[in-house]
C-alpha cells in the first residue's frame, strides 16, 4: 500500500494504474475510521481493481460553531486497518495542499435548495463544503466509481445530484448502513457520547423503525404520517434527545411525499448532549 500526501504523487500513482488497465475506485473519508468505513472499503474492493481512501478532515464542511478542532484523527491506525484490507492507495493531503489559495478564496460547487434544507438548514454551508471536496477529489483520482455510506443520506443525494448536474464520468455507490448491535448507526461522533448517553443512542433508530412501522401500516395516509412523525418527535424529547428535524420525504427527490410517492426515508436529526446524530430508514408504501 502506497500513502501518499500531495496532489503531483496521487495523479502520477493514477496515471500508472490506468495504464495497466485497472478499475479504480475512490472512498472519501475523514479517517477515524470504524467498521463503517471498512465496509466502504470491502464494497469498493467488489467493484474494482484499485481501491483509493482518501483520509482528509475537511475544514470547508464545518460551521465556525463545530468541531473542527477536536474531530478525532487517527491517521496511524487507520493506515493500519487499510493496510490489513489490501488497499493499494491512500490519499491523506493536509489543508494547505488541497487549498492552497486558502479556504476563503477557494471556488465552491453547490447544489441548490438541495444544500440548504434538513442537515444544511442547521448547518449552512456544510454541504457546499462536503461537494466542494468531493467534486475535487473525483477530479484528481478520476475513479470509475465512488464509494459513499447511506447513513447520511441526505449528502449521498446531493452527491449523485452533483455529479448528475456536472455530467461527472463517474458511478456513485451507496453502500448500507453499518450499525451497533442495538442498532445505533456507526459514526466517528459517537465516541463524544457519555456512557449514560451511549445507553440511550439507540432509541434513535428503535423509534425510527417503530415509525416506519406506523407509517406503513397506515397505507397512502399522509395525516397518520404526519401524526406518526409527531409522535416519534415527542417519543425522543422524553427520552432526553434534543431534536433537529425528523422527517419524511420521497427518497427520489428529498421533497415532502406526493400522493403517488412509493419509495419514502425517515431522517432524523438529533443531538445527546453535545453530540449530534443522524440517521435515516428507507421504506416503500404498497399502492
Amino acid at each position: 500500500m502506497r500513502q501518499l500526501n500531495n496532489i503531483a504523487s496521487i495523479r502520477q500513482a493514477i496515471r500508472e494504474k490506468r495504464m495497466a488497465g485497472l478499475r479504480c475506485v475512490l472512498v472519501p473519508t475523514m479517517g477515524n475510521l470504524h467498521a463503517g468505513h471498512i465496509s466502504l472499503v470491502r464494497k469498493a474492493r467488489e467493484l474494482g481493481d484499485c481501491v483509493v481512501v482518501s483520509i482528509f478532515v475537511n475544514p470547508l464542511q464545518f460551521g465556525a460553531n463545530e468541531d473542527l478542532d477536536s474531530y478525532p484523527r487517527t491517521l496511524e491506525d487507520d493506515i493500519k486497518k487499510l493496510q490489513h484490507e489490501g488497499v493499494e492507495l491512500v490519499f491523506a493531503p493536509t489543508a494547505n495542499e488541497m487549498y492552497p489559495n486558502g479556504q476563503h478564496q477557494m471556488t465552491r460547487v453547490e447544489v441548490p435548495y438541495f444544500n440548504a434544507i434538513l442537515c444544511g438548514d442547521s448547518r449552512p454551508g456544510h454541504f457546499d463544503g462536503v461537494t466542494t471536496v468531493v467534486c475535487k477529489l473525483l477530479n484528481l483520482v478520476q475513479p470509475d466509481a465512488a464509494v459513499f455510506g447511506e447513513k447520511d443520506f441526505q449528502q449521498l443525494f446531493i452527491i449523485r445530484r452533483m455529479v448528475a448536474d456536472l455530467s461527472l464520468p463517474v458511478d456513485i455507490v451507496g453502500a448500507p448502513i453499518v450499525r451497533e448491535p442495538d442498532g445505533l448507526a456507526m459514526s466517528s461522533r459517537n465516541q463524544y457520547l457519555s456512557s449514560s448517553e451511549r445507553k440511550l443512542a439507540a432509541a434513535l433508530s428503535r423509534v425510527l423503525h417503530e415509525t416506519r412501522d406506523k407509517c406503513q401500516s397506515a397505507g397512502r395516509n399522509p395525516d397518520t404520517w404526519q401524526a406518526a412523525k409527531q409522535q416519534a418527535s415527542t417519543v425522543l424529547a422524553e427520552i432526553g434527545f434534543r431534536l433537529d428535524y425528523l422527517e419524511l420525504r420521497d427518497t427520489g427527490n428529498l421533497m415532502e411525499p406526493a400522493a403517488d410517492s412509493h419509495e419514502l426515508v425517515l431522517l432524523a436529526a438529533a443531538y445527546l448532549g453535545n453530540t449530534r446524530l443522524i440517521d435515516n430508514l428507507c421504506f416503500s408504501i404498497e399502492p
